[in-house]
């Protein structure tokens, strides 16, 4: 789809406000990635180790808020 010259330099609020957030913090996308890798680049759990956390795990209730009486 081809737009006409008039739309061509467009550039919607999001990408603007986008675009002056980079310039005012250029390492923002470094710290993003940072970030990111704390929570979620993890390394494999061995194979041992997921076998000892599922033998350990206790069975939960099938409504917790009720206690046994």
């Amino acid at each position: 789809m081809k737009f006409s010259k008039q739309f061509s330099m467009y550039e919607s609020d999001h990408t603007q406000f986008i675009n002056a957030l980079r310039q005012q913090a250029p390492g923002l996308e470094e710290r993003q990635r940072q970030g990111r890798s704390l929570l979620w680049d993890k390394e494999p759990t061995p194979l041992s180790e997921q076998d000892r956390v599922k033998a350990s795990t206790v069975k939960q209730q099938a409504y917790v808020y009720q206690n046994k009486l």
